[in-house]
């Protein structure tokens, strides 16, 4: 089944940036609310509707292995709106019913098909930042993160802007040994990697000195990491052994 995977952040925080790094065909994007992206290019596969018939269509004929749902907080609140007349607690079981179901139908997507549900935050009655829904009735039916095994929160601290991957007053959390630190770069891509490594739908390397897997790390890929030791060390190292072969090698450019 797909893996479903919410980021979480207040607007401004780099959730809709975070796709930057994504080739123009290595991405589909939903755009619920048809807004322009906040970086120069586009992505070739690109479906704007927040009707959910059409999205979940779009999810099983779309080309490619990452997709986004972009602001997908909107599919709620611009249902919400649209029923705003209505009397009676039914459009509240109607709007968990129809975002629940959508989230559910990424269990019919192929293994390796990551889909990434982008929304705005609230902070609850206890001072938690969680997935902002349209209420405290909608809340008492389903608990969104619940249905995601990552929750990655977009942050911005001192002008920088990360991804928070486990909890400090918010819903963030991922799996153990996903990521090797608690603010990683607000990068989708190297997320997205990340993910397929550690799930095994890309093929693992190994540190020679470790035997760790590799895992991209400080903005870097796989790839790069892989590359980029093999041509300083002459062999493959994780970024823990490459910082301790680099110590080594100037202590013996000194020593010398």
């Amino acid at each position: 089944m797909g893996c479903p995977v919410l980021i979480i952040g207040d607007s401004g925080s780099g959730k809709s940036t975070s796709m930057r790094n994504f080739g123009a065909d290595e991405l589909s994007l939903i755009n619920v609310n048809s807004k322009p992206l906040p970086f120069r290019g586009r992505f070739t596969n690109t479906l704007k509707s927040d009707n959910y018939d059409s999205i979940e269509k779009y999810l099983k004929t779309q080309p490619c292995k990452s997709v986004v749902i972009d602001d997908c907080q909107y599919l709620l609140a611009n249902e919400y709106m649209r029923r705003s007349k209505e009397i009676g607690f039914q459009k509240f079981n109607d709007i968990a019913t129809n975002f629940w179901k959508l989230i559910r139908s990424i269990e019919s997507l192929p293994d390796d098909v990551i889909v990434y549900f982008l929304g705005h935050t609230d902070t609850d009655d206890n001072g938690v930042i969680r997935f902002k829904t349209v209420g405290k009735l909608l809340n008492e039916k389903i608990t969104i993160e619940g249905m995601f095994t990552t929750v990655l929160h977009a942050t911005v601290i001192d002008g920088i802007y990360t991804f928070a991957t486990q909890s400090k007053n918010d819903t963030a959390k991922s799996p153990m040994g996903l990521f090797s630190e608690y603010q990683i770069p607000n990068d989708l891509k190297m997320v997205d990697e990340s993910i397929r490594v550690y799930y095994g739908f890309k093929p693992e390397h190994h540190c020679t000195d470790c035997d760790t897997i590799i895992m991209p790390e400080s903005g870097a890929t796989v790839e790069q990491i892989v590359d980029g030791t093999t041509a300083a060390y002459g062999r493959k190292l994780c970024m823990t052994c490459a910082r301790k072969a680099q110590a080594d090698a100037k202590s013996t450019t000194v020593s010398n």
